[in-house]
Parts: structure tokens; C-alpha cells; sequence
């Protein structure tokens, strides 16, 4: 844990150095943006003894900073805030500052290398991700947005059909885990192969699913992409420490209808099966888009737990103008005493239980 330490405390000077070294570079090189999101929501199964009503407000400005050097080169800085506040009632529930994006990168025809805090995010699974490993990118979320990691990525790209990449993350305890990925296209389809070894003993979920590890541990993982008549695909991922064999599979479908302009159809399944805790889990998800002339969307999601018997349904009307979002919401989830689970240890809040209708509001700049 010491050499740990000393390594993060490298990575914030070294990042802190390049930032301040090349502001004179940049100079005049720069670009601003922003989003901003305002929501309310209202809940059939609020917690005992707090408001059935709920909003929340944020904003994530965003600075990049960019420096063209010879021959197709780039060297770029992009920094962006998030700010959070949440309320129950007229009563401030939780707020969160932090930082939402860190990082320098350089890039050319051929490698690209990224350090700090950062999105990284893989394979084709669109609701059920197998290898959903290093970001919370959720089509549920009107905003888009997704955590990042604090790593150093490095992406090769040797053809104009291949990409290999290899990263170092590290975690909220210090600790260090890295891996790779290799990406081929083939007249057969998109291919991925990824690898990743995590030293942590820390329990953690891997990533947007239900498994749970506590133990030093790698990873393996196959997928693959076909876009024909249909849209096909599928995740392989295997977790495997000394005492735990986690497997994961996800396999989906897509086809455009054409009506209203394309409505687009999907399903996914993702099959998880635990040695250590001896359990298996079968979960279901469709998903149908239609846009309703330039501006308007309706999205429909269901997802199905077959072995708690719960589904979950959320519809979506989007109004997307250009710089703004209009998003009206309703969701039907199981109640708080539908799950095996003591309340206390339920979120406290209402949004996810009962039925929730929801509006949110979105502007970008």
C-alpha cells in the first residue's frame, strides 16, 4: 500500500506539472462546453418518513485544451467539473463536487495515450452489459453521461482494422489492476478479446451487474458484433480468482422496422453463474426506439429478473431541440417489499421502487 500511495501521489504531480507547463502552448487553443439538468420526480414508494417528491440539479463544464503539432499529431488537455444536489421535498438530501473528467492525451495516425481520470468503455451490449467493467453508461439516463476511471490507457492502431489497446486503472483504494484488448474487423463481424488483473480483496461489483468479488482475480472476455439483415451480438466474460468462478454471457438482437422513420427492436439476455455463492441468474431486456418526425422520440424499455420474478418497464418521450432536451418519464419497478432485502439497506430513495413519473430538463453548450 505504501509504493501505492507513493505511486498516486506521482500520477497528481506529474499531471498537475503537464497541465501548468503547457498552458502557454495552448494559448488561444481552447474550447468550453457544458451540461446542465434539472429534474423532478414523483414516487409511489417513497421511504418511510420521506417526501414521495424528489429533484435534483447539476452541471458538468467542461475545458479542453489542444495543441496540433507535425504530422497529424495532437497533444490535449480536457478537464470538466460535475456538480450534484439532490432534494427530498424542500429538504437538500445529498450533493457531490468532484471531478468529472482529468486527462492529457497524445495522438496520431496510429497510437493514442490518455492519462487521468477518464471514460473507458467497450463491447456491444446495449442494457445487459457483460463488460461493462470500467463505466455506468445506462440508456435509462437521459443525460449520457458515464464515471470515469483514473488511468493510462494506450490504443495502437497498426491497420485501419485493428486496434489494440492496454491500460492501468486505479481503484478508490490505491490500488493498481491492468489489462488489454484486442479489436478486429472482419467482413464477419466486429471482434473483441479483452484481458484484466485485478489485485484488490476489496468487495466489488463488476461493473453494471449483479456479481460480487472480493478476492484478488482475473478476467477474460470474447466478443463480437454482426450487422446484417439483423443487428447480432454477444459478451463472454469470465472472472476467476482462486476460490470464485463467475461467468457471464450476454447474446442480443436488433432489426429497424421501417415505420415512423425506423423503429428500431431489441432484446438482450445475460445468463450469470456463481460457483462461490452456488447461484445462477437469468435476466431479459427489450428495448423498441421511434422517432416521430425530426424532433420527437418515444424509447421503451422492459427488463425481466426470472429468478426474483420482478420486471421493470420505463417509457420515454424525448423532445430534442439543438441545445436542449425535454424528457418526460414513467417507470414501474418492483415496491421496497417485493425485495429480500432488509429496508434498511434498500437506496433511500424513491426513484427505482413503484411507479415514478419523472420530467428532466437538459441543456448543452
Amino acid at each position: 500500500m505504501y509504493y501505492t500511495n507513493i505511486m498516486s501521489e506521482y500520477f497528481k504531480v506529474f499531471l498537475l506539472t503537464v497541465l501548468v507547463s503547457q498552458a502557454s502552448i495552448f494559448a488561444g487553443s481552447f474550447s468550453t462546453k457544458g451540461q446542465f439538468w434539472a429534474s423532478g420526480l414523483t414516487g409511489s414508494d417513497a421511504p418511510v418518513n420521506q417526501s414521495s417528491f424528489e429533484s435534483s440539479v447539476g452541471y458538468i463544464p467542461t475545458i479542453s485544451v489542444f495543441k496540433g503539432l507535425s504530422n497529424d499529431r495532437l497533444f490535449d488537455v480536457e478537464w470538466a467539473y460535475r456538480v450534484e444536489r439532490y432534494y427530498s421535498g424542500d429538504s437538500l438530501f445529498s450533493d457531490s463536487y468532484d471531478n468529472h473528467r482529468a486527462w492529457v492525451r497524445y495522438s496520431s495516425q496510429t497510437i493514442e495515450a490518455r492519462l487521468g481520470l477518464q471514460k473507458i468503455a467497450f463491447g456491444p451490449a446495449q442494457v445487459l452489459r457483460s463488460l461493462s467493467w470500467f463505466d455506468t453508461i445506462d440508456l435509462q439516463d437521459p443525460t449520457g453521461q458515464t464515471d470515469g476511471v483514473d488511468a493510462f490507457r494506450l490504443r495502437w492502431f497498426p491497420t485501419n482494422s485493428m486496434a489494440l489497446w492496454s491500460w492501468a486503472v486505479r481503484d478508490k483504494d490505491e490500488y493498481f489492476s491492468w489489462g488489454g484488448r484486442a479489436e478486429l474487423s472482419t467482413e464477419l463481424g466486429e471482434w473483441g478479446l479483452t484481458i484484466h488483473h485485478d489485485p484488490s480483496d476489496s468487495l466489488q461489483l463488476i461493473g453494471q451487474t449483479r456479481a460480487w468479488i472480493d478476492q484478488s482475480h482475473n478476467r477474460i472476455a470474447l466478443d463480437f458484433r454482426y450487422d446484417g439483415f439483423v443487428g447480432l451480438w454477444n459478451e463472454s466474460a469470465f472472472i476467476l480468482s482462486d476460490e470464485t468462478e463467475i461467468q457471464m454471457v450476454t447474446v442480443g438482437a436488433d432489426y429497424t422496422l421501417p415505420i415512423a422513420g425506423g423503429m428500431l427492436l431489441m432484446a438482450e439476455s445475460m445468463y450469470i453463474s456463481n460457483s462461490q455463492t452456488d447461484t445462477d441468474q437469468l435476466y431479459t431486456a427489450f428495448m423498441s426506439s421511434i422517432p416521430i418526425g425530426m424532433i420527437n422520440q418515444l424509447m421503451f424499455i422492459t427488463q425481466v429478473d426470472w429468478e426474483e420474478e420482478h420486471a421493470y418497464h420505463y417509457i420515454r418521450w424525448s423532445a430534442t431541440y439543438d441545445r436542449f432536451s425535454l424528457n418526460f418519464i414513467v417507470s414501474n419497478s418492483p415496491k421496497r417489499s417485493a425485495y429480500n432485502i432488509p429496508v434498511q439497506e434498500l437506496p433511500k430513495t424513491a426513484a427505482g421502487f413503484g411507479t415514478n413519473l419523472q420530467f428532466m430538463f437538459i441543456y448543452n453548450h
